[in-house]
């Protein structure tokens, strides 16, 4: 940082941007406290970053945003790279991402193993219970927090009601309603965002300014080469699986249909949910029918980003064709196979495509179009609750033909009582109270178990 930048943040009350290391403790913690998929990863990005630490800018923040929607993967993770990236480079973004995956990582593969193990036992299945009435209050506190910052237009709220519409009505693709939000965006006749007006907007009071930010103005070839370097780093292992002799082949199969997911995974988890599950049911004979949902459950209870469930997927591939290796190493390793697959893409993305964002950033056009997606975002996560909702509150949901139309609907009787009612406690701690994300799964968590040893849930 130079002496204008260290006056401008002397003035403004604020300290020098932190080192590298000194913003491992933050990462973590962002990783920890990112349940609930992407509307509680980006509130809880948003809080500590922005309000909190004030590292960056809410323009700034929802404009990367806007951006990391258009890329195939996990949004909120590619947002903590870009973020990470903007604060110390390649560098920055490697830990800030890497970080925001280890948690969940972890987590995942340790209910794994618990999955295949001990899966049925009560208590392991009323922890499971209890956590998911959790998420699902954890998710609709973080959209009404996200709906209130995207959606204070008029229009933003009507792309929103459109997007939650075509998806949970029409079940159109996901890409096609990004893709209509931005051409709609785009068609305004006024920019949305201020900031692409003026680069160094509402940046006053922010450790990362617009004049702290030469990463933006890398040249085409920078990003060439990294891009290059990425692509080695993402395909290299894959390659070497399909030819190294003496590797189950399963190993083989799973880095070369989840590289193909990375490029096609738009959506999130939720968007991919149900080709992975067609693919890894009836072509490949992984997962039996159903298990995909109990792995979304599994990865919904875990910090981090919800298609973490294809590490779940690749898990049970590996443990039921382990070849010659034992079966919880060889579901161990396939679960890490998938994992790198899928998020070292993310990388690609952002460290050659990031420095587009500040190059981008004079256009109104272009910040219509990031807004009008921004706001549809809100919508698809509104669906993504309503599906959780259904799913955690009700035993059977069955899909209605409304002539071309389609409506998820619960079956009649297949009421949860001790879901609906855990799950309303949970909102009122949420909402009412203001209690966090960690002692609310905790106490929904020990409240399942009690339940059903009770014989309910």
């Amino acid at each position: 940082m130079g002496a204008p930048d260290r006056d401008r943040a002397a003035a403004d009350g604020l300290s020098a941007a932190p080192s590298l290391a000194g913003t491992v403790p933050v990462w973590l913690r962002v990783a920890a406290l990112s349940f609930g998929g992407p509307a509680g990863q980006i509130a809880v990005m948003h809080r500590i970053l922005v309000e909190e630490r004030r590292w960056i800018s809410e323009r700034r923040f929802l404009h990367g945003l806007g951006f990391c929607t258009l890329l195939p993967g996990p949004e909120a993770q590619q947002l903590a790279t870009y973020i990470g990236w903007l604060m110390h480079g390649p560098a920055g973004g490697l830990v800030a991402g890497g970080l925001f995956v280890l948690p969940g990582l972890l987590a995942l593969m340790g209910l794994s193993w618990l999955y295949v193990l001990y899966g049925h036992v009560d208590a392991v299945a009323g922890l499971f219970f209890g956590l998911k009435a959790a998420v699902l209050a954890i998710v609709l506190h973080a959209l009404w927090r996200l709906g209130g910052r995207a959606l204070r237009r008029r229009t933003d709220r009507i792309v929103a009601l459109a997007a939650f519409l075509a998806l949970f009505v029409l079940a159109v693709p996901f890409p096609l309603v990004v893709i209509a939000a931005g051409l709609a965006g785009l068609a305004r006749r006024r920019g949305a965002d201020p900031v692409a007006a003026d680069p160094g907007a509402d940046e006053a009071g922010f450790r990362v300014g617009a004049a702290m930010l030469p990463r933006e103005r890398v040249g085409a070839a920078d990003s060439l080469r990294m891009a290059a370097l990425w692509l080695a780093i993402w395909l290299l292992p894959v390659a070497v699986l399909l030819v190294l002799p003496g590797v189950p082949p399963v190993f083989g199969r799973v880095a070369l249909f989840f590289s193909k997911m990375a490029l096609v995974t738009f959506g999130g988890a939720y968007a991919a949910l149900a080709y992975v599950a067609q693919q890894a049911v009836e072509q490949y004979g992984w997962l039996k029918p159903g298990e995909m949902l109990d792995g979304l459950g599994l990865a919904e209870t875990t910090p981090g980003p919800l298609i973490m469930v294809l590490q779940f997927v690749g898990f049970l591939a590996g443990f039921r064709a382990p070849g010659a290796l034992p079966p919880l190493l060889a579901g161990t390793l396939a679960g890490l196979l998938t994992t790198w697959v899928t998020f070292v893409p993310c990388f690609l993305w952002i460290f050659a495509g990031a420095p587009l964002i500040g190059r981008l950033r004079g256009s109104r056009r272009l910040a219509g179009a990031l807004s009008a997606i921004t706001a549809a975002v809100a919508g698809v996560i509104l669906n993504l609750a309503v599906w959780f909702g259904l799913r955690t509150l009700f035993r059977q949901v069955e899909t209605v033909p409304l002539g071309p139309l389609r409506l998820d609907w619960p079956v009649p009787g297949s009421l949860d009582p001790a879901a609906l009612l855990l799950t309303l406690a949970a909102i009122i701690a949420v909402f009412r109270f203001g209690l966090g994300t960690l002692p609310v799964l905790a106490l929904c968590a020990g409240a399942g178990v009690l339940l059903r040893q009770a014989g309910f849930g």
